[in-house]
């Protein structure tokens, strides 16, 4: 499963600037790693998974700005259409589950 947590946070003032550094440090050192600007993404084992980092993800919130998170499948993740300056890029490489027997 993937997440998807995008944002736009203000940046006025040298708190709201301060501010959005910690949100956006905060999702780097949870392991996400930025799509695009304000667009952080990572995989998760599942919705228990998912469920964790969006409670974590809720106790760090800045006070101002808007904060969406979307979770989708590997298989929709792997639907996905890039383009980079006009050439066609794959999506980041597959996550692969571990199988325990």
């Amino acid at each position: 499963m993937w997440m998807m947590v995008m944002f736009d946070l203000p940046t006025v003032t040298k708190t709201d600037q301060k501010a959005a550094t910690r949100f956006r440090n905060f999702l780097l050192d949870e392991g996400f790693e930025m799509s695009q600007f304000s667009v952080y993404m990572r995989f998760c084992a599942g919705t228990p998974q998912v469920e964790a980092r969006i409670g974590r993800i809720r106790s760090n919130l800045p006070k101002r700005g808007k904060v969406q998170i979307l979770t989708f499948t590997d298989r929709q993740y792997q639907t996905m259409v890039c383009f980079e300056t006009r050439t066609k890029q794959e999506p980041a490489a597959k996550y692969e589950q571990f199988k325990l027997f």
